[in-house]
């Protein structure tokens, strides 16, 4: 791949495929430069490679480095043996290839699998007393077929290993032939991959035949064993996420923005795109992300009245309009402790910004908090392409943030599962969940929510280009954003973006939320649906009774399985929409209906369907779905919309001449119900 064209029909179109079938891209140019002029951290270190990351990473695709890689995993990806976690044990009959397979695992974020105490006491009475004693697990040059036998059964029942790669170079007595045969023999009842590279030439021919024709993947070169091994993680982990259901983290809906839109106009008028750490702190206040609040003082006098109000020591930072990182001319200053240090601190810096901006506005001198004790400093920020919209990027913060640039980058809307993701791309994630020393590990439930209040920010606002939060500080139950900058999109802001138009994958739509009375009285919420919501669809369908389920699934259900709500709950806005009702009675939330409308390939007919629970039929919940999902098919624009019913089922057929449709018996069970929208 060269480019995207259009990438929200991209991301679309592949998120649909990749739930089926694995989707391989070689994209190069990942070297590539263009942030040099960034007027932010976040701009800075988020090149436009990255962009291309966050859109295979969220579409479910594998991305790899080379040619022979394409093919490598083609062989491989569609395969029910998907390795469940990156420890690899490494089998050998040599040394050197086997360090060159762990310098390429570990270089690749792979581990080397730990072996358990049963697997070591086992492998040091199987072989002779000079193997390597660790993992890779060096057999030595004479090792005979059984012994491979033996030790590919120990590491694929280890609990620890995840998968195995076996090593084979021509010496000793072991035939390469004799070799592969057990080798096919062992990994067919092993429940975890196998990989095997037999270093050769014509000695191994028969050998690497005998792996083929057995689908048991085999590769000249050890490193090209690991690289796929964990090419196959990476597409396991893509799918995993794909089809996991979120935690519910019950963020606001309904941010009071109109105000901060309000904002962004007026800076643009007075000739600002950098907004003061004030204005964007209050961007995050509103979507309740926890920031210290800074105060303007235009004069020494009174910034030592603002600091004795606030309470020493205090943080004193240049404020401008014009002077996007302060650290550049001194204009941040920590640990300000006595009322003669502000009066010196204010003088020398407002000296500073004129030798050092001599044409920048001068707002004055920020005073805040001084805040000392935290475990974790970090870095959250969003950048805004023309092309891909919006990426939302988490790291090391600090001011070493630019020299580490140990970041991750994710696309808006972010949910639970998907901020997690994002957390997991980084180094600092190890060091987040473990802790280390005397500090303790981080609330990343916590950090979750952040990154999800920060991508609500961005999905919202289209009039920003980058975010930076730098530094996002940790502590306990804690966090607070101690620096701040928004950079504005004054195009945008003054063409005007259509609502969502930025984005690339479309967030929850909002405007669908509405409260509703069943004809009994009894309340509802009517909504789309979301990834959270599969165990209340998992309660709606399993309570069904047999005719309801019948007339839905055209069949008595007898399994509900996870990969079968994930479709149900995690859809793409773009092409379908499925509008739940939620009853709440007792404390207790219940999915008591569901419409569904999935867009077909043209674009200009959808099918949909509508289930409701037995003990709400009859109230008008059927109705009112069904008149919902048709104003969605009128805003999509599309020409129809049509089901597919049982003849026997007497309610929906009412239902739907009631609706306008038009019924045409298909055979003696089923019948096609059409609408004409235009």
């Amino acid at each position: 791949m060269e480019s995207i064209g259009n990438a929200r029909k991209f991301i679309s179109a592949a998120r649909g495929f990749a739930r089926t079938k694995p989707i391989i891209v070689l994209k190069p140019g990942r070297s590539e430069e263009s942030a040099k002029a960034a007027r932010s951290h976040t701009g800075a270190m988020v090149r436009d490679d990255l962009y291309y990351e966050a859109i295979f990473h969220r579409a479910g695709a594998v991305r790899v480095e080379e040619i022979e890689d394409l093919f490598n995993c083609a062989s491989i990806l569609n395969t029910a043996q998907l390795p469940k976690g990156p420890n690899l044990a490494i089998i050998t009959n040599a040394g050197g290839p086997a360090v060159l397979a762990t310098d390429a695992l570990v270089s690749r974020g792979g581990k080397l699998a730990e072996l358990s105490e049963e697997t070591f006491s086992a492998l040091n009475e199987l072989l002779p007393p000079n193997w390597s004693k660790s993992n890779p697990i060096d057999i030595l040059g004479d090792a005979e077929p059984q012994t491979y036998a033996k030790t590919i059964e120990l590491t694929t029942k280890d609990p620890g290993v995840d998968g195995t790669v076996v090593i084979y170079t021509p010496q000793g007595a072991a035939d390469s032939f004799k070799v592969a045969k057990t080798v096919i023999k062992q990994a067919r009842k092993a429940n975890k991959p196998v990989l095997t590279a037999f270093l050769g030439d014509e000695e191994v021919t028969k050998a690497r035949q005998a792996l083929y024709k057995t689908n048991i993947p085999s590769y000249e070169f050890p490193e090209e064993a690991v690289k796929t091994y964990l090419y196959m993680y990476q597409y396991a982990r893509n799918l995993e996420m794909l089809y996991e259901t979120p935690e519910d983290l019950t963020l606001d809906i309904g941010t009071p923005k109109n105000y901060l839109k309000a904002l962004t106009r007026n800076a643009v008028r007075a000739g600002k795109t950098l907004l003061s750490e004030r204005d964007s702190k209050e961007f995050l206040i509103t979507y309740g992300i926890s920031s210290t609040i800074p105060h303007i003082a235009e004069s020494p006098e009174s910034a030592i009245m603002i600091a004795s109000e606030i309470g020493y020591p205090v943080v004193m930072k240049i404020s401008s309009p014009d002077i996007a990182h302060k650290s550049d001319i001194d204009g941040v200053r920590l640990n300000i402790s006595s009322p003669d240090e502000v009066k010196k601190t204010f003088d020398e810096m407002m000296e500073n910004a004129k030798k050092g901006k001599p044409d920048a506005r001068i707002e004055g001198i920020s005073i805040q908090k001084m805040i000392t004790d935290y475990d974790y400093e970090l870095i959250v920020g969003a950048k805004k392409d023309s092309i891909f919209g919006p990426v939302i990027m988490f790291g090391l913060g600090g001011i070493a943030a630019e020299f580490f640039k140990d970041i991750g980058v994710g696309l808006p809307p972010l949910n639970q599962t998907l901020a997690r993701r994002l957390l997991e791309q980084t180094k600092i994630y190890k060091l987040l969940s473990e802790g280390f020393r005397t500090r303790p590990p981080a609330n990343l439930r916590l950090l979750d929510e952040t990154l999800v209040r920060v991508s609500n920010l961005v999905v919202d606002f289209p009039e920003i280009k980058e975010l930076d939060i730098n530094p996002l500080v940790l502590s306990n139950d804690t966090a607070v954003a101690l620096d701040a900058r928004i950079i504005l999109d004054e195009e945008a802001i003054q063409k005007g973006v259509e609502e969502h138009a930025h984005l690339i994958i479309a967030p929850y739509p909002t405007k669908y939320v509405q409260p509703w009375r069943c004809r009994d009285g009894r309340p509802v919420l009517l909504r789309p649906i979301r990834p959270e919501d599969e165990p209340l669809e998992r309660e709606l369908i399993a309570g069904l009774s047999k005719e309801s389920s019948r007339f839905r699934f055209f069949q008595i259900l007898k399994e509900i399985t996870h990969v079968m709500l994930t479709r149900f709950c995690n859809i793409d806005y773009d092409r379908e929409m499925a509008i739940i009702a939620e009853y709440t009675s007792n404390g207790k939330r219940r999915n008591v209906g569901v419409g569904r409308l999935i867009v077909e390939p043209g674009g200009e007919t959808a099918e949909f369907a509508v289930v409701v629970a037995d003990d709400f039929q009859g109230s008008g919940l059927g109705l009112k779905l069904s008149d919902m999902l048709i104003g969605v098919a009128q805003e999509k624009g599309l020409k129809s919309i049509y089901g597919i019913v049982l003849n026997d089922n007497k309610k929906m057929i009412g239902l739907s001449e009631k609706l306008g449709f038009t019924r045409k018996v298909l055979s003696a069970e089923e019948s096609k119900i059409t609408l004409e929208l235009s």
